[in-house]
């Protein structure tokens, strides 16, 4: 049975209100704070894709490519270097998340659960029909097409017919948090997180699952106390992989040693974290940005002016940590103290989608749906 929705924000909202007076101001989003000018974010190009973004939805670069799609049901190829649309392509009336990508073929999903791939010209190649809806962005590569499902589910389709090749199935609470969320790749396995605080590496071609482990343990009496999915990017650096949960752990793993565990810290996450090669960086469910060693979990810093401002899944550009937010903003923090140092609107109103790191800076994807390239000057 497909889990039952909770919408981050409500989550958040109602864990901070519940019992207090409707003059309670904490979980108001911080204002926009002074600060001394280190770095000047600027916008490289933008290109328009369609209407509407939510939480299904991140861009994908491959190459000189960015692939990316909106709600109003249009997918777009965009050149990285220049910024122009190369095509846009109407394929449904509504999406529900996208764009998962190899350069051959691009994949979405609509909210009855159809996924939908093209070729690298925007044509429709085939479409099929997944278990359940489906609001997780989709993994293109080594032939196949991935879709998580709502009903905890895991299943890959031919990459070139649409042929349903496997599918993986783990039993999952009774309800599920609707946060972003994308797979990753390590050693030729697929990473997927799972509600219930699972992380499953996956052989793309059986569906094998090669190993499985455990980011949180729902805790708590009632259904929305044991909420604790893993959210956002899987992050691998190297041999090591490292996942986050709402209600639940930072935690990263050592591929190369059959998934131990390198380290762990309590912490809840809404939208998940990114890494360098020094630290990770992720950001509560506060908005609290932290930092910690990547070798040992130990804690570098903590900044929270950007308290309640409902950030996004970050990313690093150089020597700074990049995060949007519920007004359009992008965030430049110091990758070394957590310094805010910088700060650019991109309009379009909140940002759900996570700031990607790729050649010439950061790749946005605004509530509008388009597509921005930040530079740091």
């Amino acid at each position: 049975m497909p889990a039952r929705w909770l919408m981050w924000v409500a989550i958040a909202t109602s864990l901070v209100l519940a019992g207090c007076a409707s003059s309670d101001t904490r979980n108001d989003p911080a204002p926009l704070t002074q600060y001394t000018p280190q770095v000047s974010p600027a916008i490289g190009w933008r290109a328009p894709v369609g209407s509407g973004s939510s939480y299904g939805f991140a861009p994908a670069i491959v190459g000189n490519a960015v692939f990316a799609a909106s709600r109003d049901g249009k997918v777009a190829r965009i050149d990285a270097a220049q910024g122009t649309t190369v095509w846009n392509s109407q394929v449904a009336k509504e999406l529900s998340a996208g764009v998962g990508s190899d350069g051959q073929t691009v994949a979405v999903v609509t909210p009855a659960g159809e996924v939908i791939a093209l070729d690298a010209n925007g044509e429709v190649k085939w479409r099929a029909r997944a278990a359940s809806e489906v609001s997780v962005v989709p993994w293109v590569g080594d032939g196949v097409v991935v879709v998580r499902s709502g009903d905890y589910r895991v299943q890959a389709f031919n990459a070139a017919n649409g042929e349903r090749i496997w599918s993986v199935q783990r039993p999952g609470p009774a309800l599920a948090l609707r946060a972003p969320a994308r797979m990753n790749q390590i050693q030729g396995l697929i990473l997927s997180g799972m509600p219930g605080g699972r992380l499953l590496a996956i052989e793309p071609g059986s569906g094998a699952v090669v190993w499985e482990g455990i980011v949180a343990v729902p805790r708590g009496a009632s259904d929305l106390e044991r909420v604790n999915d893993v959210v956002g990017i899987p992050v691998v650096r190297g041999d090591v992989f490292c996942a986050a949960a709402y209600q639940g752990r930072v935690i990263c793993f050592n591929a190369k040693e059959g998934g131990r565990t390198v380290w762990a810290n309590n912490l809840s996450s809404i939208v998940g974290m990114t890494a360098d090669n020094v630290r990770a960086y992720v950001p509560d469910n506060r908005d609290r940005m932290h930092a910690y060693e990547l070798e040992d979990g130990d804690a570098v810093w903590v900044q929270d002016a950007l308290r309640n401002r409902r950030v996004t899944e970050p990313g690093v550009v150089g020597s700074w940590v990049l995060v949007g937010d519920l007004d359009g903003y992008v965030h430049a923090l110091s990758a070394q103290t957590g310094e805010l140092g910088g700060r650019i609107s991109v309009g379009g109103g909140a940002i759900f989608a996570p700031v990607q790191t790729m050649t010439g800076g950061a790749l946005v994807q605004a509530g509008d749906s388009s597509v921005v390239l930040i530079q740091l000057n």
